[in-house]
């Protein structure tokens, strides 16, 4: 298996964070089968060595991305075992973060890890990539809930908002600094079924992709140079999720209540938008 993309060449090094299971393990596979050198890095200690064990050559590193000082440890051990990085993965994340009036511990907890985890990741490496002048990748793992923001788990929605605007600062950030090469790319699963959902869905539903889709239609996407790499599912196909994205968008232009899809007064009005 190979890629044209010069960051994704054999021999090259990616670093993958939430690779114990779900999205980072399938898209570490995906990198290795690829020829790449690959280190996963996880909280889960255990399972993460489990997952490294069956990646030939992959190294494993425990880590908290929350912790700013323990990303940079891992970008210094990661260079240290497998040379420059040449693809970042920023994947780790969680849900059980709560309403805007509730749980303020999980608001804490899930900001750290899928927004400020994020950042921490892009500060700890993405300077020694960009100024090395070697072809780069930056992936960032978002979600379509960061741009529809659905009612629910308002936390996680905005901690993928961050992300999203984060990854598109990042990616003007690197196409205007002079000679690098690295490029951002923000990825957006839809549903799929990962270590976090195996918790209380112990069967894939069908409706779910499989993290391995996700990590097939990354490196599409990554190939054919798209920033925004929106991932369908059993489910939902890219016109619905545009037709959604494009209705969010219009409640500011309209000057519509917040949320009005989810607002009686606008559900009909969104059910014969999404049949137009």
């Amino acid at each position: 298996m190979t890629a044209s993309h010069p960051a994704l060449q054999r021999g090259n090094a990616a670093v993958i964070t939430g690779a114990a299971g779900g999205i980072g393990l399938a898209a570490a596979r995906k990198l290795a089968d690829l020829g790449l050198r690959v280190c996963l890095a996880d909280n889960d200690a255990a399972v993460l060595e489990q997952a490294a064990a069956s990646i030939e050559g992959a190294i494993a590193v425990p880590v908290d991305v929350s912790d700013r000082s323990a990303v940079e440890a891992l970008a210094r051990e990661a260079t240290a075992q497998l040379g420059p990085i040449s693809v970042l993965m920023n994947n780790a994340g969680r849900g059980g973060g709560g309403d805007a009036l509730s749980n303020p511990e999980g608001w804490e907890n899930v900001l750290g890890v899928n927004l400020m985890g994020v950042l921490h990741g892009v500060q700890s490496f993405v300077p020694a990539m960009a100024e090395s002048g070697q072809p780069g990748l930056v992936i960032n793992t978002g979600s379509k809930q960061g741009i529809t923001t659905p009612p629910g788990d308002t936390a996680y929605n905005v901690s993928k908002a961050g992300v999203k605007a984060l990854t598109e600062g990042l990616a003007h950030t690197l196409r205007d600094k002079e000679g690098c090469a690295v490029s951002a790319h923000l990825l957006i699963p839809g549903f799929t079924y990962t270590r976090m959902m195996e918790a209380h869905i112990p069967q894939k539903p069908p409706a779910a992709w499989t993290p391995d889709q996700v990590a097939d239609r990354l490196v599409e996407g990554v190939e054919a140079g798209e920033f925004y790499i929106l991932c369908e599912d059993n489910e939902t196909t890219r016109a619905q999720d545009e037709k959604r994205m494009l209705w969010a968008m219009q409640d500011i232009i309209e000057n519509r209540p917040a949320l009005s899809r989810w607002h009686p007064d606008w559900k009909d009005a969104f059910e014969q938008f999404m049949k137009a």
